[in-house]
């Protein structure tokens, strides 16, 4: 059997037609009208309708200005719990269980992934107390500290994206001006830090774990606490420096890791 002959009989139609749509908005800015994607497929407009309903249903494109369709980052955040998070974590582990021993204090890192930050590696602290959180838990992007580095160290355009997508898996309000002017401030300083939401007595240090390109691939994020029973215990200030020493170094392995996957 020829070889043309052959891919006819294993075609799929509709599979190649949301494949279509998703290699066409990954290659433009701004998104598309239905019509703009059945011009340049040079299909007609109608065939895409029920397609594009389904594609926006399931979260692999949004249509955040009413007619125009663009990607999310779901396809991005499927990719992520791939090997190379796996590959992540790997690299990682060495380096948070090193800080769980010199801040004495426990340690996580989190991920974007379809509208939520997700916990992929936890490190206990070396004593009796410290925060854990669970793995594979999904946390808020809007108040916590890992939440927060997530999004300021990305684009205004991935923001926008990711802040949509947890919208639709939550109930949260949409965030005010100051909220993003907090973004940025946390982009200048380097690091999160503010009293814990969720706990009291807590305080999420957050710092990014950076790609080449310096946009955040991982937030690594400790609960502090004080440490009444450990009074040699470094204080807060020493371990915002211990948190950014670890980012330093998982930085460069991190974004060796997301080059393989490519």
């Amino acid at each position: 059997m020829a070889e043309d002959e052959d891919e006819d009989r294993y075609r799929a139609p509709a599979l190649d037609k949301g494949l279509d749509i998703l290699e066409l908005l990954a290659g433009v800015d701004g998104g598309l009208t239905q019509a703009e994607i059945a011009k340049k497929l040079d299909r007609s407009p109608n065939e895409f309708y029920r397609m594009l309903d389904r594609l926006v249903r399931r979260g692999y494109v949004t249509r955040p200005d009413g007619d125009r369709y663009s990607l999310t980052l779901k396809l991005f955040g499927l990719a992520q719990l791939h090997a190379p998070v796996r590959r992540l974590v790997s690299y990682a582990t060495p380096l948070m269980r090193e800080l769980a021993e010199t801040s004495q204090q426990a340690n996580q890192l989190v991920v974007f992934d379809r509208g939520s930050a997700v916990v992929i590696a936890q490190q206990e602290a070396p004593n009796y107390w410290g925060i854990s959180i669970r793995v594979g838990s999904h946390i808020s992007l809007f108040d916590t500290g890992s939440g927060h580095v997530l999004l300021a160290f990305r684009s205004p355009e991935e923001r926008r994206m990711m802040i949509s997508e947890h919208l639709r898996s939550t109930d949260k309000p949409p965030q005010s001006p100051e909220f993003f002017a907090r973004l940025d401030q946390i982009r200048e300083r380097g690091y999160e830090m503010m009293a814990s939401m969720q706990t009291a007595g807590v305080f999420n240090l957050s710092a990014p774990v950076l790609g080449s390109d310096g946009r955040a691939i991982a937030a690594l994020s400790i609960p502090y606490i004080t440490l009444v029973s450990a009074p040699k215990a470094p204080d807060i200030t020493r371990t915002i420096e211990l948190l950014l020493a670890a980012t330093e170094k998982l930085s460069p392995l991190a974004g060796a890791a997301a080059k393989q996957a490519k």
